[in-house]
């Protein structure tokens, strides 16, 4: 595999990829074997990393780093970075995992949302993909005390791809601490993307989403959710900008 292209936001490095370039490196990874780290990087993990420095390791050391939002691509943009070509969006991802499972029989093991969720997901991604090789399913939590029995859970099944939904950052460090152990060819974190899938969460329309307020769609519907909107924009833009003027002295 050649050197992948980075951009490098407030320290945390993320990879300028393509879907189909993160596709091709997914099978990439799965002829490969060993165990391979996908982060799916938005603003709300910048921001994380700053004050997360296990988390911004994390990030760092991955195999691929995505460039998951919109908000990362203005960035580089305004931080005089080499452009980010698009994004690379967690739940549309998942689908397009859920295709390569039906083209090539790669088996996928759903860890994580609620109970009955990634049921309902595999259900919905199985209409789409009626060849979808389910390795396994389970809610879990990313506590330690619950972690050795989710390992034990999940090795016999064997599968070339872990999609792990609890949430960023206990999510991909879930990863980072069991990958050596579980030698799992590609593992990601996934966020929201079953609920998305499954409908238990919304989705903002498609014009909503070409105009780059998601965010917005998302206040709206889930107003709890303010502390890590905040994060995402009017804080990630303020380091951005911070960033940018220090720069310029």
């Amino acid at each position: 595999m050649s050197p992948l292209h980075t951009v490098t936001i407030l320290n945390v490095n993320i990879h300028a990829v393509t879907n189909e370039q993160t596709a091709q490196l997914v099978e990439q990874f799965i002829a490969k074997g060993g165990s391979h780290q996908i982060v799916t990087v938005n603003p709300e993990f910048v921001v994380t990393a700053q004050s997360d420095e296990q988390f911004r390791q994390i990030i760092n050391q991955a195999d691929l780093a995505l460039p998951d939002g919109i908000g990362i691509l203005k960035a580089a943009q305004f931080l005089g970075q080499p452009a980010v070509p698009e994004r690379v969006a967690g739940s549309d991802l998942v689908v397009r995992l859920a295709e390569l499972s039906h083209q090539h029989g790669y088996r996928i093991y759903f860890l994580g949302a609620w109970e009955g969720v990634a049921e309902q997901a595999i259900a919905v991604l199985k209409q789409r993909c009626p060849n979808l090789q389910v390795a396994g399913f389970f809610a879990g939590s990313p506590r330690l005390e619950d972690n050795e029995a989710i390992v034990e859970r999940i090795l016999p099944t064997r599968p070339d791809i872990l999609l792990v939904a609890y949430g960023a950052p206990k999510q991909d460090k879930w990863i980072a601490r069991n990958q050596a152990r579980l030698q799992i060819p590609v593992a990601i974190g996934v966020g929201g993307s079953f609920d998305f899938i499954a409908g238990t969460v919304s989705r903002a329309p498609e014009w909503v989403q070409r105009l780059n307020l998601e965010w917005l769609h998302r206040l709206i519907k889930e107003p709890w959710r303010w502390r890590r909107i905040w994060n995402a924009v009017p804080r990630f833009s303020w380091l951005i900008l911070r960033s940018k003027l220090g720069r310029l002295r």
